[in-house]
């Protein structure tokens, strides 16, 4: 169920429970995940993306395993506010996605995740294949975090 604002979201959260952040790009889905008490985000794993079925059965099974109990889902709106492809991508994936997972989603505004994310790998000079394996994950924790931020 695609819920509109984080307060309304965080009322359909048990208290004490794990949230999930996805970065859902083109070829991978970052993921990331919140301590219980939804103070920390941490990054978990990267999912290779492939046919819809397949990435959603991986995603079912990361919930029930980390017993999560809503999932926040970057939202790549552009710097300017309007939406794009990458937008419509997304709000497809979720709309898919709703289908096959009955949790609360909130789609999350990550602009500028990546960014942050690969200025401090780059100022922790990790080289370009280690930035590549960790990018997507730690986006995922970078915008996690932030909307964990939010609404403490």
């Amino acid at each position: 169920m695609l819920i509109e604002t984080a307060g309304e979201f965080t009322r359909h959260i048990p208290k004490e429970s794990r949230l999930l952040g996805l970065d859902v790009g083109d070829t991978t889905i970052g993921l990331a995940l919140s301590d219980v008490l939804r103070s920390i985000a941490s990054p978990l794993l990267t999912i290779e993306r492939s046919k819809f079925g397949k990435d959603a059965k991986q995603l079912q099974d990361i919930i029930a395993k980390h017993k999560v109990a809503g999932l926040v889902i970057g939202y790549p709106v552009n710097m300017d506010g309007s939406h794009g492809p990458r937008t419509q991508s997304t709000r497809t994936f979720v709309s898919n996605l709703s289908k096959q997972v009955q949790l609360p989603m909130l789609m999350w505004d990550e602009r500028l995740t990546t960014m942050a994310v690969e200025r401090a790998m780059l100022e922790a000079d990790l080289s370009r294949q280690r930035r590549a394996q960790l990018v997507d994950k730690l986006a995922a924790s970078y915008m996690l975090q932030g909307f964990l931020d939010s609404v403490k």
